[in-house]
């Protein structure tokens, strides 16, 4: 009887799991852009058989680097308060700073732009 009960519990929470599965969002076009990003200079490290810290140092090169279309684009046209917070939000995300660190590049990021 506690083994059916036990095998019953698994089935529950087995079915649960793979419901919670089945109702992942689709990626936001910016998040599909970073990882199409992250796709690419990671294909770029591995055809260049970077490995460690030389790896470490191109990829954050690569991830921090604006396209050269979206730069060539948006000198034209003032960027609004919200543009300015997405792009500095993502770059202080691709470097992973956290706390006072992470104010203190948000704060200089928003100025500058």
């Amino acid at each position: 009887m506690k083994t059916m009960i036990a095998l019953v519990a698994l089935a529950l929470f087995t079915g649960s799991a793979f419901a919670a599965d089945a109702e992942k969002k689709a990626p936001s076009p910016a998040q599909q852009a970073q990882q199409d990003k992250m796709k690419a200079c990671n294909a770029e490290a591995g055809s260049k058989a970077l490995k460690g810290d030389e790896r470490k140092k191109f990829m954050s090169e690569c991830l921090s680097a604006k396209p050269a279309s979206a730069a060539a684009a948006t000198p034209a046209a003032p960027a609004t308060q919200q543009d300015k917070m997405k792009s500095c939000n993502a770059e202080a995300g691709t470097k992973a700073l956290k706390g006072d660190e992470r104010k203190a590049f948000m704060s200089d990021c928003l100025k500058a732009k």
